[in-house]
């Protein structure tokens, strides 16, 4: 990497997160947004420090998931509410993985909220917010060449290994990890002295209360993103017992 680091221009903006580029083409700034969304954008506010507070828990856990050996795109936090990625080369696709049963599944297959699953339910999405991340399997990832077989097994392999590595580490923090999604990409450099450049296949995006769910072991109430959805409030608040409960010192 290449020091100190510039920060340069917007390279994209999502609905809580910004992305800028760097004056070392292999790295990338993830800025946390104090905005929140849901129903893919339809409702929308500002909450404060909730940026601050995503970046605290995204990087706590990422350096979690590389000391067990799942490579990510986190490198280091730059400020209170950004850190240095590795660029990826982004797939199309999230994976998910259902421990309890909640949300979107419950209105799909018409079944009950709250089951605890013997073996955690695993799911690809097409990344497609204009058709609400619809529901696809490997027929069509392979057809439309969204990935290939190799890339298949990858994505399966390591989200149930980061189920596996979080699943015990939340629940050590009193909390049941309900469901959770995923992004994976391919990180290539050049390398000094070599023909082949460097590829590894990681993970990527972030994994914050934004994007999983999150129930206390005792009362089952939620530490997540869906305090926002249903208007229970203190958004911020629980994400901040989150990190207490990991031990994150804010």
């Amino acid at each position: 990497m290449t020091l100190p680091f510039v920060k340069g221009e917007v390279l994209s903006e999502g609905k809580a997160k910004t992305m800028w580029t760097t004056n070392d083409e292999d790295f990338l700034i993830m800025e946390f947004r104090d905005d929140v969304t849901a129903f893919d954008g339809v409702k929308k506010a500002q909450l404060a420090d909730k940026g601050y507070v995503n970046n605290q828990i995204n990087a706590y856990l990422m350096q979690e998931l590389a000391a067990a050996g799942i490579d990510t795109c986190f490198h280091s936090t730059v400020a209170e509410n950004s850190s240095m990625v590795y660029k990826l080369d982004m797939l199309p696709i999230e994976c998910v993985v259902r421990n309890i049963t909640a949300g979107s599944i419950c209105s799909r297959l018409g079944i009950e909220a709250g089951q605890f699953l013997e073996q955690p339910i695993f799911e690809f999405f097409l990344k497609d917010d204009e058709r609400h991340d619809p529901f696809i399997n490997d027929s069509h990832i392979l057809t439309f060449e969204w990935a290939d077989e190799n890339e298949i097994h990858l994505m399966k392999e390591l989200t149930l290994g980061v189920n596996d590595v979080l699943t015990r580490l939340f629940d050590e923090a009193g909390l049941h990890l309900v469901d959770f999604k995923l992004e994976f990409g391919w990180f290539e450099s050049e390398v000094e002295g070599e023909d082949d450049p460097l590829s590894v296949f990681m993970l990527g995006d972030e994994f914050t209360p934004d994007g999983c769910r999150l129930w206390d072991k005792g009362t089952l109430e939620s530490f997540d993103k869906d305090r926002f959805r249903k208007d229970e409030g203190d958004v911020v608040e629980f994400y901040a017992q989150v990190a207490s409960r990991l031990g994150i010192t804010l």
